[in-house]
């Protein structure tokens, strides 16, 4: 994804990914998925249950770069598409949109090599605000009356939905 943002800062017109953030689960944080899911502990049944082990987020500037990334990955030969999940066209009761890919990718160690499954989440800046207010004001909170703040959140992502699609349709008359 680096050498694709730098490619795109380098050699095109525009560059249709903003940022990029990659983390790998803890070995704690893989374990306990597994127990609360009742699977084995073994490296078989954490590639085949856990889709999430590593993980990147690609920030774009518009929705239909979202869509081109999404495209331009699920064509290279080394990427091999398990799951598509459009929060995008279909966004989550919350109002969270995104466009998640579950991709199985081959990694090289020192002495073999092993498919790996990976979430890709693919969202424009203004997705990206709004699941990083949500996530400080919900994540792992007792709170009580989380209804009325669902209920704003949801209001919120409406008028940031609306601001995006209004972005497109400049960046589709401009760019």
């Amino acid at each position: 994804m680096e050498i694709l943002k730098q490619e795109f800062q380098a050699c095109k017109n525009r560059n249709p990914i903003e940022n990029i953030e990659t983390r790998v689960k803890s070995p704690e944080s893989i374990k306990g998925k597994m127990e609360r899911r009742g699977v084995p502990l073994t490296v078989s049944s954490m590639v085949k249950n856990i889709m999430d082990i590593a993980g990147i987020r690609v920030v774009c500037p518009f929705i239909s770069d979202v869509y081109y990334i999404a495209d331009f990955l699920l064509r290279q030969e080394d990427i091999e598409k398990i799951q598509i999940k459009d929060y995008i066209k279909n966004p989550k009761e919350n109002g969270y949109r995104s466009l998640h890919l579950i991709v199985m990718v081959t990694v090289y160690f020192s002495d073999h090599k092993c498919d790996v499954p990976v979430e890709i989440q693919l969202r424009t800046i203004a997705m990206e605000f709004w699941a990083a207010l949500e996530h400080q004001l919900r994540y792992k909170k007792n709170r009580n009356r989380m209804e009325g703040l669902q209920k704003q959140l949801k209001q919120c992502a409406e008028l940031i939905t609306a601001a995006d699609c209004k972005m497109q349709q400049l960046a589709d008359q401009w760019l």
